[in-house]
C-alpha cells in the first residue's frame, strides 16, 4: 500500500506529492507555512490526509475514473467548496475528472478517499438505498447529522491509520472495504440533507473568475475596475465577494495568486534556466524591489532563500 508521511514548508511541494491528483494549491494567507500529508493507496483506492496551516485556495481536477470523497477532520471556519459553503459536518464529493475549486481557512485539517469507479458503483447495486445515494452525489456537499458523522469519521480516521501500520499477520477486515461500508454507511443516513442545493453563489463566481484571469492572463493581471468592467458588476460586489470567499480584498488575492505562479516557477526550475527576475516579470511584476518586498511578506522568506531546482532540465537535442 506503499503509506508515507510526509511534512512541508511550502504548499507547492505539498500539493505535487498527493499521488495521481492534478491540482494547484496558492497560500493566501502571509507567513511560513506547515502543513502534514498522509496517505496510501492500493490497486483500486486512494485516502490521504491533510493538514495546511495558511489559507489555501484548491484548484485542479480530479483522478479520473474514480470517485472521490472528502470530510474535514478539523476546521476552524466554513469552507467553501464548489462555491458551496460548508460546516464541519459535511461530505463533499467529486466524480472523476471532475474540476474543482476548494477554499480552507487557516489551520484545516481534511481526510480525503476515491475509489474505482466500477468498485463503487457495484457496491452501489449491492445497496437497497443505491438509487438514492446517486442522487444525493448530484450534490457536492452533502451535510450529514452532527452525531453519525462524527462517529463515521472516527470510524474512517482508524481504518486510515491502521493501513499506515505494517500489516498484520491477520488483518481484521479489508481496509477497502471498511472505507467504502462506512462511506456508504454515512450516504444512506435517513437524516441526511437530501434538498437539490442550489448552484454556486454569484459571490463565489466572481471569486473563482477572478482566479482563472490571475492564471491566465498573469502579464497583464486585470485591476478592480477592469474586473468589474469583464464582469458587469460593481466595485462593491466584488470586493464584497472576495471578503465573503477568501477573507481578503481583490488586489491581495490576485496578486498572492500571481505570487504563487512565481513561487511555483522557482521551486521548478534552476537557477541557470530561469532567473528570479524573469520568473517574477512572467507573472506580471517588473519592479522587482516591491515583488521581493510581497514575496517576503506572503511567504515568510525573500525569492532568493526558495529552495530551486538542484540540476538544470535537460533538453532534447
Amino acid at each position: 500500500m506503499n503509506p508515507s508521511i510526509q511534512r512541508f514548508c511550502d504548499v507547492h511541494v505539498h500539493a505535487a506529492s498527493v499521488r495521481a491528483w492534478e491540482q494547484t494549491y496558492s497560500q493566501l494567507t502571509s507567513g511560513r507555512l506547515e502543513s502534514t500529508l498522509l496517505q496510501w493507496d492500493g490497486a483500486r483506492h486512494q485516502v490521504f490526509r491533510e493538514y495546511i496551516s495558511q489559507r489555501v485556495v484548491q484548484q485542479g481536477v480530479s483522478p479520473r475514473d474514480r470517485v472521490c470523497f472528502a470530510l474535514p477532520v478539523h476546521t476552524p471556519g466554513p469552507i467553501l467548496f464548489q462555491g458551496r459553503e460548508a460546516d464541519g459536518e459535511s461530505l463533499f464529493v467529486l466524480r472523476g475528472g471532475e474540476e474543482f475549486m476548494f477554499h480552507t481557512p487557516q489551520g484545516t485539517e481534511l481526510l480525503a478517499m476515491n475509489f474505482d469507479r466500477a468498485l463503487f458503483e457495484q457496491a452501489l447495486d449491492q445497496t437497497p438505498a443505491g438509487q438514492e445515494i446517486r442522487a444525493l452525489m448530484r450534490q457536492p456537499v452533502i451535510k450529514l447529522p452532527a452525531d453519525h458523522f462524527r462517529v463515521g469519521r472516527q470510524r474512517l480516521l482508524a481504518t486510515f491509520h491502521a493501513g499506515l501500520q505494517p500489516p498484520a499477520a491477520n488483518p481484521p477486515q479489508d481496509p477497502e472495504s471498511s472505507l467504502l461500508q462506512e462511506i456508504l454507511s454515512l450516504l444512506t443516513d435517513p437524516a441526511c440533507d437530501r434538498r437539490q442545493r442550489h448552484g454556486s453563489t454569484t459571490q463565489s463566481f466572481i471569486v473563482e473568475k477572478c482566479h482563472r484571469l490571475a492564471m491566465t492572463q498573469a502579464l497583464n493581471a486585470p485591476k478592480v475596475g477592469e474586473l468589474c468592467e469583464r464582469l458587469q458588476v460593481s466595485r462593491r460586489t466584488v470586493q464584497n465577494s472576495f471578503r465573503s470567499v477568501a477573507e481578503t480584498t481583490p488586489l491581495h488575492y490576485m496578486r498572492s495568486v500571481r505570487l504563487n505562479g512565481v513561487r511555483r516557477a522557482l521551486l521548478s526550475t534552476h537557477p541557470r534556466e530561469l532567473s528570479i527576475g524573469d520568473a517574477a516579470a512572467q507573472w506580471g511584476f517588473f519592479h522587482l524591489s516591491h515583488f521581493a518586498a510581497d514575496y517576503q511578506e506572503l511567504f515568510g522568506e525573500p525569492p532568493s532563500r526558495t529552495a530551486r531546482a538542484v540540476t538544470p532540465r535537460r533538453l532534447d537535442s
